[in-house]
């Protein structure tokens, strides 16, 4: 899963306003980004392996740091224990729903991921394989990613023209780029999925920041 991890940030938002939408888009990612950090230091493994999926070449075969349930729940924590020790963040209630949004992301990757996603450490791998039906997939990832921006529009309002379309044309550029990630040719190389991920989270993450700005 991809952009739908961020159906999860945008509803957060709509639950609790003090937190930063940007914070809650680097939040839903916090696996990921730390997983393509790993990856380019060596310390996770992937490679390419085209039709292990209907969707995806990735052979995520090694990743008990950053995608292992353990490891899911243990980055959760720390998000929630650095949330709060941040002066201008302090809050349970929003340390917790950034919590949450942390762990989203192996509950949401569990729905797609063939069996790659450990219990702990490398063994007992899950995943109920919906990256095998295409169509199926990228409409979950859709639904996920409009039905969070529908709930942040609910509970916002524009202050600008660009407050009024600025988050329906990123949701659909950011489901461009999903489907370029399902239907494109592969990576060109093991570590190429790692640098264009960690690039489009924070990219994302500073186009949310902008656009939050537009709406209150």
């Amino acid at each position: 899963m991809f952009v739908g991890h961020y159906g999860p940030s945008l509803a957060a938002k709509a639950l609790d306003k003090s937190i930063p939408l940007w914070v809650l888009f680097l939040a839903v990612q916090l696996v990921d980004i730390f997983w393509a950090i790993f990856v380019l230091l060596g310390i996770e493994k992937v490679r390419i392996v085209p039709g292990i999926t209907a969707t995806n070449p990735l052979d995520l075969y090694y990743m008990p740091y950053t995608h292992s349930l353990v490891a899911a729940v243990i980055w959760s924590v720390l998000a929630l224990i650095v949330y709060r020790a941040i002066p201008r963040f302090r809050g349970r209630a929003a340390a917790v729903i950034v919590c949450v949004a942390v762990f989203s992301h192996w509950v949401l990757d569990l729905i797609v991921h063939r069996p790659d996603l450990p219990l702990y450490d490398n063994t007992f791998k899950m995943g109920l394989g919906l990256w095998n039906y295409p169509v199926i997939a990228f409409l979950l990832e859709a639904g996920f990613l409009l039905g969070g921006i529908y709930y942040y529009f609910r509970s916002t309002r524009p202050l600008t023209r660009g407050g009024r379309y600025g988050m329906v044309v990123f949701g659909l550029v950011m489901l461009m780029i999903q489907s370029l990630v399902f239907f494109g040719p592969p990576p060109p190389s093991d570590k190429a999925p790692a640098v264009m991920a960690l690039a489009s989270y924070f990219v994302f993450a500073w186009v949310a920041y902008r656009l939050e700005r537009k709406r209150e």
